[in-house]
């Protein structure tokens, strides 16, 4: 920041002051001093000649100046009430009245006298509801608003020296007369005291200079942000967080303390009083960020400062001294920069704890936000900006990130070090902190395809460096961060830097040089002040120094000179110099040429020669051209969500004000003649405007050739070219931009296709249109162009509806479709895909749009009518729509879907759905994968002990997909062996069958195991339920083949269970036997057996009491009738499906599908097949 004496008032008659306050909403100044003296002034900026003169730079006056009548004696307390137009003041005998504003002036409203006690202090809660007043021998009193008593209290042995309230008006701080300060809470009552950390060492006693507590109502500089400042006399004072806080910011002023002030936004403390100086006491008020970082100290003349007040945006301070108030400017320190048309800048709001960064487009109008957090600074340069901010975390780390004009971060970094001191060129960005510096070669992302991961160190492209290391540029070193912590003697304190050169300031006045972008040190140079801040210019020969005072100096990089001792060195310090400096920029194309702001006046410099001052208090932005650029920040910070372009200021250089003098009132020949003598490139462009609207060719070529526009002269040789004066006309205004007067006198010369052709390049669209449709018109062709121009204007805005309406005129069915498929309007979508013919190009993106919704049959119909059944299939199988697919597939004969059923199948399997897996390998005439799924069902349901006609069932169905898959074999082979036989082409598809399944022999051969096993189970548990119980022991003996399917126990528990009841005890101890001896069993289970089979075989002997006998169908040998295999000949009789009897007779029937036999009279009285259930 940088802060100026600006103005003075002086009081009549000689009265001193002893007290000033500032209303900061309504700007009201309020001044106490000796003998009842009570004036409030006003300060207006006044509108003077120039309108574009505006905020400091402004004339200002006195619009209000009132003595107040009413107190007797020195009037030493002033507090304002900005909510409600209060003003409270207080007299030396403890008189205290309110004043109010009544038709713009103010009157007496309230007067309270205690006669007891002088008042110490008044202060308002940040509300504007309660007024804290204490007196100096402890009396306090809490009033309302509207002057009623709340609360009041003696605190007994002591006496008080100030109030102040917190900002959430809980708590409320006594300053005591011996230094200390007691906190209460918002009714009374003594909470604690507040701890002294400052006055550490010192042993005599002190007294409370001030203690401000700012408020809050503008935000903090980051969280947890210091904003309780507590001052002592003796020039010690410390900044809390929070009352309660152990480990305050400490700051020794070195001066005698009167008063302290926060500035609006928490930002600034500025602390006022004197300073010892060559046994003179001098007045002086300094200023210090809430982290105690001194940031400026003004002197100001007089013999003794009593009071400072703050004016309400924190760009003027007003000072008590003697009989004079001073007024004095502040140029604050913006977060800001400009680059590629764009004034990026920050500011805070109490509602977010981050800041806000506004990038707003001056060109366009347009702003972006973006939020960040702990914000340190900005820098912007070429088409970039660097936000520099410290990281989230407590590691220590800052953040560089790089964002382009519309806040867009494009890279980041992470370093170690605190970027105290952040520059950037086009290609780098340096960040300094006091003791090391570190350069950053970022990518320009312009020229890059493709981004590299952000994070990764590049070697070469970052760099760190101590600044006492003298490094010698070479490359591949490592980033060590390590080393930027030891110490220097001698700090950095800024950083200026090019393309070509880096140079690095020093406390001392020593200057670091270094060469770019290989950051080699070249030189030291040695300056006569401690620098502030440094910028080089143009061609990096020369340097621009504003010390810590303001003082703008110069610094020669090259020239040589010899030094006091007779020796040659490198480098001078120019005797050229202006104070009061705070702002300066060098132009971007003259190295000679800069801008400078002086208190509120902008200086242009040509060879260090001023021209004319300039009133203005813009912060300058851009020099090019002979044009300069400011930006009024002051005002941007008032309104920051409403940016205007009224606070951009563009001024020119007085050569370039002169030109257009002598072409408006001289000539165009004198005016080149001007410019031969002072030449630059855009006083030559100027000339060249001015001849071309002459129609002078050939002044206007010279100037083009001058300044080296190739356009220009291209431009000049066409108009030379038209024979016509009029159509030379309209080419001039078309090429400054006066469109309209070009279209007119086109249209005058009957041309309307050139005027036409000037709105199609322009992108007018609309203008087109109305010129085709007046006049002679144009052909279908060029309306349809246009047409469906205006229909992209619409859909580039998102205006769909619209669009359509003009892409329908202009039969765009490409932009149509995807204007419908925008506006879900899928139905129109659908009508479109109908009307197309067959093959049309557009039917694929049409039959994508579909699949993205989800709408799969139409899209299968637009894939189709394409002829594109690979992708309907595909569709089909992205949307999981496989009935679909296969059913595509099959129609149009696709071989390609086997691999994509594959996958599907493994993705369900792998999401543990069997059964669709199943489903999908039966359409797809898997039958063999979708039966070994079933069989794996099967089992698992057998582990389950799941009810056995489910079982029965499933094993059914996988026998019946097994024998699907014996007639898919048998088809294939018949398809491949036309000709051959059908013996033969069986016994081929048995072969093929063979091949393909060796690994699945087992499955193949006993497809019907287990379904039989889970039949005859089933069937022996009817038949001993319905008490046919010989029956159900010989489906029993059957069973006994199926241990591997049905578990052993069960098998033979049933049997002894149905033996028992038919009296076949030999049968059943045979049962219990093997029961007996299985290994599953556990020993407590085999014990139960054979307890049971005690109970049984104690009462019947173990024999069977009937045996019916059959005889063998090959042998005849007896055998018994329940015998499946004769004993004699080993001839197999197949069991009966019905009964679980062998089948003894010569006449049997066959079921057609699963090839299982019964017996011819107990199968006539069925429908379908007991096992497989088919239809008989």
């Amino acid at each position: 920041m940088f802060i100026y004496l600006s103005k003075k008032i002086a009081i009549p008659n000689n009265t001193h002051l002893k007290s000033v306050s500032w209303n900061r909403e309504q700007g009201y100044i309020a001044c106490g001093g000796e003998d009842g003296l009570l004036k409030v002034l006003k300060l207006e900026t006044q509108s003077g000649k120039d309108p574009k003169v505006k905020g400091l730079a402004a004339p200002s006056n006195l619009s209000m100046n009132q003595t107040l009548e009413g107190h007797s004696g020195a009037v030493q307390c002033l507090t304002w009430n900005e909510h409600h137009q209060k003003l409270t003041t207080s007299d030396q005998y403890g008189l205290i009245i309110v004043w109010m504003l009544y038709k713009g002036a103010w009157y007496e409203e309230m007067i309270n006298n205690r006669n007891k006690s002088v008042v110490r202090g008044m202060k308002w809660n940040a509300e504007g509801q309660k007024i804290c007043i204490v007196y100096e021998d402890g009396a306090v009193i809490v009033g309302s608003v509207d002057g009623n008593r709340i609360w009041g209290k003696e605190l007994k042995g002591v006496h008080l020296a100030g109030v102040e309230w917190s900002p959430d008006g809980k708590i409320l701080l006594f300053a005591m007369t011996n230094g200390d300060i007691q906190i209460y809470d918002n009714t009374g009552n003594l909470i604690s005291k507040l701890m002294i950390y400052c006055l550490t060492g010192v042993t005599t006693s002190l007294r409370i200079a001030a203690v401000q507590w700012y408020n809050g109502n503008h935000g903090y500089l980051e969280p947890n942000c210091p904003c309780l400042a507590v001052c002592f006399d003796n020039g010690r004072c410390q900044i809390m967080r929070t009352e309660s806080d152990e480990d305050p910011v400490l700051v020794d002023s070195g001066m005698q303390i009167v008063c302290a002030q926060w500035d609006h936004c928490g930002a600034v403390l500025a602390i006022a009083g004197s300073q010892r100086a060559a046994d003179k006491d001098i007045n002086v008020i300094q200023f210090y960020n809430p982290f105690g970082e001194h940031l400026r100290t003004l002197k100001v003349p007089g013999k003794q400062m009593h009071s400072c007040s703050w004016e309400g945006g924190s760009l003027r301070i007003a000072l008590a001294v003697d009989s004079f108030i001073y007024f004095a400017n502040i140029r604050p320190d913006y977060k800001w920069g400009y680059f590629s048309n764009t004034v990026v800048y920050a500011y805070t709001r109490p509602e977010r704890l981050e800041h806000h960064v506004i990038f707003w487009d001056t060109k366009n109008s347009e702003k972006y936000v973006k939020y960040v957090r702990n914000l340190i600074s900005i820098r912007a340069c070429g088409d970039y900006c660097c936000l520099a901010t410290r990281a989230d975390d407590q590691a220590g780390q800052f953040v560089l990130v790089l964002c382009n004009s519309i806040g867009t971060p494009l890279d980041s970094k992470y370093i170690d070090i605190e970027p105290m001191y952040v520059t950037m060129t086009r290609t780098h960005i340096i960040a300094a902190s006091r003791e090391a510096f570190y350069t950053w070669q970022f990518r320009n992302m312009k020229s890059l395809a493709s981004l590299e991961v952000s994070g990764k160190r590049k070697a070469g492209s970052e760099k760190l460096y101590h600044i006492d290391d003298v490094p010698s540029g070479a490359g591949g070193e490592t980033i060590d961060f390590n080393k930027a912590y030891s110490s220097t003697e001698d700090p950095l304190c800024c950083v200026a830097a090019t393309d070509k050169v880096l140079i690095v300031g020093r406390e001392s006045g020593t200057l670091n040089r270094y060469a770019m972008p290989q950051l080699s040190l070249t030189h030291k140079h040695t300056l006569n002040c401690r620098p502030h801040q440094i910028a080089l210019n143009s061609t990096s020969t020369r340097l621009s120094i504003i010390d810590i005072a303001g003082v703008l100096t110069f610094y020669d990089l090259d020239v040589r000179v010899t030094d006091p001792n007779g020796q040659e060195v490198i480098g001078e310090h120019l005797k050229f110099e202006r104070k009061d400096v705070w702002d300066m920029k060098w132009a971007e194309d003259n190295s000679e040429l800069f801008a400078m702001m002086e208190k509120t006046r902008m200086y242009i410099f040509r060879k260090l020669d001023p021209e004319e001052p300039i009133l203005s208090s813009g912060y300058i932005c851009h020099f090019k051209d002979l044009q300069i650029k400011s930006v009024l920040l002051d005002d941007i910070m008032v309104k920051t969500d409403t940016p205007t372009n009224d606070s951009i200021m563009e001024m020119e250089v007085k050569s370039l004000r002169d030109t257009r003098e002598i072409l408006e009132k001289v000539g165009l020949e004198e005016a080149q003649s001007f410019t031969e003598d002072n030449p630059h490139p855009r006083l030559w462009k100027l000339i060249a405007e001015s001849a071309l609207e002459q129609q002078n060719l050939r002044i206007a070529e010279h100037a083009f050739v001058r300044c080296k526009d190739y356009q220009g002269i291209e431009f000049v040789k066409r108009l030379g070219n038209l024979q016509n004066d009029t159509m030379k006309q309209a080419e001039v205004a078309a090429y400054f931009m006066r469109f309209d007067e070009a279209e007119r006198l086109y249209l005058d010369m009957d041309r309307r296709d050139l005027a036409v052709s000037l709105r199609k390049k322009l992108g007018d669209w609309f203008r087109v249109v109305q010129l085709l449709k007046t006049g002679s018109g144009g052909d279908d062709q060029q309306l349809e162009e246009a047409w469906n121009a205006i229909g992209d204007y619409y859909a580039d805005r998102q205006k769909w509806q619209q669009a359509v309406t003009y892409y329908v005129q202009g039969r765009n069915q490409v932009r149509l479709a995807e204007c419908y498929y925008v506006l879900e309007d899928y139905t129109r979508l659908k009508e479109m895909m109908e009307n197309l013919p067959e093959n049309h190009k557009l039917l694929p993106d049409i039959a994508g749009m579909f699949a993205t919704v989800g709408m799969c049959q139409e899209s299968v119909e637009a894939f189709t009518k394409c002829q594109r059944v690979k992708a309907a299939i595909d569709c089909c199988v992205q949307l999981n729509q496989w009935n679909t697919a296969i059913d595509l597939a099959k129609t149009h004969n696709v071989r390609e879907i086997d691999s994509l059923l594959a996958k599907y199948a493994k993705h369900l399997l792998e999401k543990n759905k069997i059964i669709n897996a199943v489903e999908l390998y039966r359409k797809a005439n898997h039958y063999l994968e979708a039966a070994k799924l079933l069989y794996k069902v099967a089992e698992e349901e057998v582990q389950k002990k799941a009810k056995p006609l489910r079982i029965k069932k499933l094993y059914v169905l996988a026998a019946l997909l097994v024998e699907q898959y014996h007639e898919q074999m048998k088809v294939t082979s018949r398809t491949k062996i036309k000709r051959a036989t059908e013996a033969t082409s069986a016994l081929a598809g048995l072969l093929e069958e063979d091949s393909a399944s060796i690994s699945d022999t087992k499955l193949v051969d006993n497809a019907w195991r287990g379904a039989e096993a889970y039949h005859f189970y089933l069937l022996a548990q009817s038949q001993l339920y319905n008490n046919y119980v010989d029956a159900s022991m010989k489906t029993c003996l059957h069973l006994r083949e199926y241990e591997d399917v049905i578990n052993p126990v069960d098998i033979y528990s049933l049997l002894g269970l149905a033996a028992s009841a038919t009296r076949a005890f030999g049968t059943c101890s045979k049962a219990f036997i093997k029961l007996e001896s299985l290994e599953s069993l556990t020993t407590e289970q085999k014990a139960q057996y054979e307890e049971l089979a005690l109970d049984i075989f104690t009462k019947y002997s173990p024999k069977d009491q009937r045996t019916g006998k059959t005889e063998c169908t090959s042998c005849e040998t007896a055998i018994p009738d329940w015998c499946s295999v004769c004993p004699s000949c080993d001839t197999k009789f197949p069991t009966c499906i019905v009964t679980g009897r062998p089948l003894m007779d010569y006449q049997f029937w066959m079921c057609q599908t699963c090839k299982h036999r019964a017996y011819e009279s107990e199968i006539s009285s069925r429908q379908t097949c007991p096992l497989c259930h088919s239809r008989i």
